[in-house]
């Protein structure tokens, strides 16, 4: 989500921790490092990999191994051809009493080699299975004989139990793209928003690039991805996460939003019991891999490396670069109120506090009538800060308040209760929306932790929302925890009929420890600095959040159409209109397909988008003569989509290739143009993972409202967007207040315009093909838009399909 601030913003601090000018070693030697990293990783998890190891076998089939092996032996066969004998004279002597004992470990060590061998068949079986990206490249929709059998092969080589590692010794590493290729997609997405003049300038740079430097740059990545898991992704966690020294607020962090319409409970304390407790359930199935791996079609997983840093995870900031600190257990929670710091204890000698008694200790902290201490309710400021500003204060904080400090970055994660209410409102449903969007993305500058890893808000009315720290992982996993946790609180853990959680408050718990903080002089004037920066930051944020609820996913999926894809081309449209010019676009999609695969960027503007916007803005362009060209950009964002996902895309290559050139301290124009480009459009789709979790249908007004990030461009927007269940699609928008040419709401409306003028052209498609037929459209009437028709302003009512 917020990865295209980072993205642009990012210059490659190529300095060690101890301040040196230049890393002395060499690019072999941060080629090696990254693989060491990779193994490290490896064996810090070192007994989950083995359950997941011998995965799609299991342990207990080395017993039925051996067992079978013993009993053809007891029948005098011998299924070793020898083997074993050979085994048995390689192992000492222990005299004739011990003769059967030799035997019985000769069949061990004979049944351990055979299964490790057909587990070891199994992996390269696997993994040369999920190489294959065919399924990708074909027609939406469509699915191919050769397709067909590759599903069937994966599902008996992927065995039964799954765990949700099962599969990271078996998915394939990413591939490095052909230079030439990556360089030939380059010039291709930059040419619409190009001059003639600029681009002949550019494709010039870049022949001098493939001529001079390509191919040793190319070598040198080529080289890291055979010896580390990925070749990009922690560099890219290095250089564009941790080395930034920008504030976490808007440039970093995004935010999740609570169910739309509904708020289960109006007490605050009951539902940030169940909502805690539900978190924790969801650690509890983490820690046990009782989450199942993520499967595209029901069979291709998706790499769950990122999931192992959720919970107990802090950004830790530095002089010169930031670490994320990763515990492997907390049994307590931080939490603020009204300016004062708490320590919430979530377990006791049995286990998982309830629901009931988390509420009733959330409720004491709400009832605690002791004040802030002086500083104490901005100190949360100091997080919003530049990175090498808190790391120079944090210095001192953990000198003088160590244990406040700790019991903070330790806790399994950060809960803020918020003295305000949020959320959508009858009377003022846009404002109200904004300004929960607005309190989840920044607040008050002071009320977020914001280097943990997620801090869950709770606001007055009960109301929640996420505010999620990006570098650790990308959006999809905190959305798989956050659907997980809407759900259980809600449908499963629930509420009495008078709001409070079920079950019954425990009395000899003792209270929440207030966390008392020993600021020295010298951090006071730090606090007012980035309190006075946190709040010009937040208040220079315009965000909008609008529900689009004319048509939706299931309006789309009817004209055979990639529902993303559609969006996308309403949003080239409603931005042409917006500014009167093309723009880079940034669309964010995952390379989970490949081994700690992160992210890629789909550049969603294209020379047939560009020709499609044109056309609706050329009232000579008839309607059919549209679509044609809708058709053809959709066709196109499909393809690149496809070919990010599968390891093809363009912007993480070069971004590698610009790293290793600045290791080898090789100046080149081309690279240096490259990472000088601004994303004036920003853009990620917010997907549904869990559907079952959900029954829309029954309780349309229980879906999630997404969530959104901040622009990536002072004068640009950031636009998330989600499909709400069939029929309503709720978009996120931000921009900044300082810029003359943004306006978030005023780009609302223009994508509320475009999307109703893209559908028109199909409706009209539509009567033209019943009209051929001589079908008459009154008994359409169910399929039918609201009266609109194409370049005019939506209506004030919607109407739902």
């Amino acid at each position: 989500m917020a990865e295209a601030h980072q993205a642009v913003g990012f210059r490659p601090s190529l300095t060690s921790d101890a301040g040196e000018v230049e890393l002395s070693a060499p690019m072999l030697q941060e080629i090696y490092l990254s693989g060491l990293r990779s193994w490290k990783r490896h064996l810090s998890r070192f007994w989950n990999d083995f359950l997941t190891g011998v995965f799609p076998a299991s342990p207990l089939s080395w017993l039925f191994l051996f067992s079978a092996i013993q009993l053809a032996w007891f029948l005098q066969l011998d299924p070793s051809l020898g083997l074993m004998e050979k085994i048995k004279e390689l192992l000492p002597d222990w005299g004739g009493q011990h003769h059967r004992l030799r035997g019985v470990l000769a069949a061990a060590l004979f049944a351990s080699c055979l299964w490790g061998a057909l587990i070891f068949t199994l992996h390269v079986a696997l993994r040369l299975l999920l190489s294959y990206h065919g399924w990708l490249l074909q027609p939406h929709g469509a699915m191919s004989s050769r397709t067909k059998t590759w599903l069937a092969l994966v599902r008996i080589f992927s065995g039964r139990h799954l765990m949700l590692f099962s599969y990271q010794r078996s998915l394939p590493r990413q591939p490095v793209p052909s230079v030439q290729d990556t360089v030939r997609k380059y010039l291709e997405s930059v040419r619409p928003v190009l001059s003639d003049e600029d681009f002949d300038w550019t494709a010039a740079l870049a022949r001098e690039f493939l001529r001079l430097q390509a191919s040793l740059l190319q070598w040198y990545l080529q080289l890291k991805s055979w010896w580390a898991s990925n070749y990009v992704s922690d560099w890219w966690e290095e250089f564009v996460y941790l080395r930034s020294r920008n504030s976490l607020m808007v440039n970093s962090n995004y935010y999740m939003m609570d169910f739309l319409y509904v708020t289960p409970t109006p007490v605050q304390a009951a539902r940030a019991g169940n909502a805690v407790h539900a978190l924790l359930l969801y650690r509890h199935r983490l820690n046990r891999q009782e989450i199942l791996p993520t499967l595209l079609m029901g069979m291709r997983p998706l790499c769950s490396a990122q999931y192992e840093k959720i919970f107990n995870t802090t950004r830790i900031p530095g002089v010169h670069k930031d670490h994320i600190r990763h515990l492997r257990d907390s049994r307590h929670v931080a939490v603020f109120h009204r300016g004062r710091f708490f320590r919430l204890g979530t377990h006791t000698q049995s286990g998982l506090l309830s629901p009931r008694a988390l509420e009733q200790q959330f409720q004491r902290i709400l009832d605690d009538p002791s004040p802030a201490c002086p500083h104490e309710e901005h100190l949360a400021a100091l997080t919003a800060a530049p990175r090498d500003v808190w790391a120079q204060v944090r210095r001192s904080l953990k000198t003088q308040a160590q244990e406040a400090l700790e019991a903070v970055e330790g806790a399994a994660f950060f809960v803020s209760l918020d003295s305000e209410p949020a959320g959508l409102t009858r009377e003022d449903p846009a404002a109200s929306l904004d300004a929960y969007a607005h309190a989840l993305l920044a607040g008050r500058g002071h009320d977020r932790w914001f280097d943990k890893s997620f801090s869950l808000i709770v606001f007055s009315n009960g109301k929640l929302g996420l505010s999620v720290e990006h570098s650790w992982a990308d959006c999809p996993i905190s959305g798989h925890m956050w659907e997980f946790t809407l759900a259980t609180e809600c449908f499963q853990l629930g509420y009495t009929a008078d709001g409070h959680c079920k079950g019954h408050p425990d009395l000899s718990l003792p209270q929440p420890q207030r966390l008392h903080w020993d600021l020295p002089d010298k951090i006071h004037l730090s606090i007012s600095l980035a309190l006075r920066g946190a709040k010009t930051l937040s208040g220079n944020i315009d965000c909008h959040v609008f529900p689009f609820s004319h048509f939706g996913k299931s309006f789309i999926k009817r004209w055979h159409l990639s529902s993303d894809s559609f969006i996308q081309m309403a949003l080239q449209l409603a931005y042409f209109r917006d500014r009167g010019q093309f723009c880079l676009t940034y669309e964010s999609t995952m390379t989970r397909l490949f081994l700690e695969g992160r992210t890629e960027t789909v550049r969603s503007c294209t020379r047939e988008a560009c020709n499609f916007v044109r056309a609706m803005e050329d009232k000579e362009k008839t309607d059919p003569q549209c679509l044609a060209l809708f058709r053809l950009a959709v066709d196109k964002h499909q393809a690149l989509l496809k070919a990010a996902m599968s390891g093809q895309g363009v912007d993480r290559h070069l971004f590698a290739l610009y790293i290793v050139s600045q290791f080898l301290h090789l100046q080149s124009p081309f690279l240096d143009q490259v990472h000088s480009e601004q994303w004036q459009l920003a853009t990620s789709q917010t997907a549904v993972q869990q559907i079952h979790l959900f029954d829309v249908h029954s309780y349309p007004a229980y879906v999630s409202s997404g969530g959104g990030f901040g622009p990536a461009d002072d004068h640009g927007y950031g636009v998330s967007y989600i499909f709400m269940g069939d029929d309503v699609i709720t978009f996120h928008i931000s921009s900044k207040k300082s810029s003359t040419r943004t306006d978030s709401h005023r780009l609302g409306q223009h994508i509320e315009d475009a999307l109703l003028d893209v559908a028109a052209l199909f409706q009209e498609g539509q009567r033209l093909k019943r009209r051929g037929l001589g079908e008459d459209d009154s008994g359409h009437s169910r399929d039918s838009l609201p009266c609109h028709t194409r370049g005019s302003r939506a209506p004030t009512t919607a109407t739902n399909f």
